[in-house]
């Protein structure tokens, strides 16, 4: 290639670039352009959906079973009877999630069988779905002695377990049972009582806070509040709650939306 070629090439590119820059600016224009005219007609968002990042090979449920294993990555693996994975379906609009597995989950392997699960099952009902619909687990997968909270260690191996169980899933929404599981998955430590109320974010999967099945049992004046949680993830699903908050969630904002509900049952 004499030198004048290679002058006339680099011509063409150059040109080329132009080019690209022109029609480029040419559409940021008519985009601008049409904005200005969505939001003089009152619009003020634009509806989009919220897609969590995934990985590029999603793993199963099943994979992430069987990474498990007989898990002894901590000391709960020697006082355990059975390890609590969880259950449901794999494709599950919500994700119900618990702190750990009690006496009666230890025995049988299972979330929620005990007296708080039957409780759990009500509520489930009263959502409209069977148990098999959704998806139930816990951030502990094995029952720590005595019921006693979970250590800063045990938290460690297993939530990562649990947070790649919510990315093969990909629920609509999660709802959070109690303030550990809760003040987990939203790296807080405000207690349940500031988490209620609001829609809240996990990967950008939307979260709403409310009371433990087995302090409800305990007290139960408090299930009208309960419902009113499960109210607002209904209307979460449902796309009833507000532009503005919608947009709020959109941008990022989730801890700080505030959704008025109407009194439940």
């Amino acid at each position: 290639m004499g030198f004048a070629d290679h002058n006339e090439k680099s011509s063409s590119e150059r040109e080329l670039e132009r080019s690209a820059r022109q029609l480029l600016a040419e559409l940021a224009g008519s985009l601008r352009q049409h904005l200005d005219y969505q939001a003089r007609l009152g619009l003020g968002w634009l509806p989009c959906q919220l897609i969590p990042p995934t990985q590029d090979s999603p793993e199963s449920l099943e994979q992430i079973r069987a990474d498990l294993g007989e898990c002894r990555r901590c000391r709960l693996h020697t006082t355990r009877t059975h390890i609590v994975f969880g259950e449901g379906k794999p494709s599950a609009r919500v994700v119900l999630v618990g702190e750990g597995p009690g006496q009666e989950e230890d025995r049988k392997g299972r979330p929620f069988v005990g007296a708080a699960g039957k409780l759990l099952d009500r509520i489930i009902a009263a959502m409209g779905w069977r148990r098999h619909e959704i998806y139930i687990c816990n951030v502990i997968k094995c029952r720590p002695p005595g019921n006693r909270d979970p250590r800063p260690d045990e938290i460690d191996e297993c939530g990562r377990f649990l947070k790649r169980q919510l990315r093969a899933i990909r629920p609509e929404a999660i709802l959070a049972l109690g303030s550990f599981s809760s003040q987990f998955l939203l790296s807080s430590h405000q207690p349940i009582s500031q988490l209620r109320h609001r829609i809240h974010q996990f990967e950008g999967f939307p979260v709403v806070a409310t009371y433990h099945p087995a302090y409800l049992l305990r007290n139960p004046l408090q299930k009208r509040q309960a419902w009113k949680d499960v109210q607002l993830l209904l209307s979460l699903l449902q796309g009833q709650f507000r532009s503005r908050d919608k947009a709020d969630f959109q941008h990022g904002k989730a801890s700080q939306v505030s959704v008025q509900i109407q009194a439940g049952r």
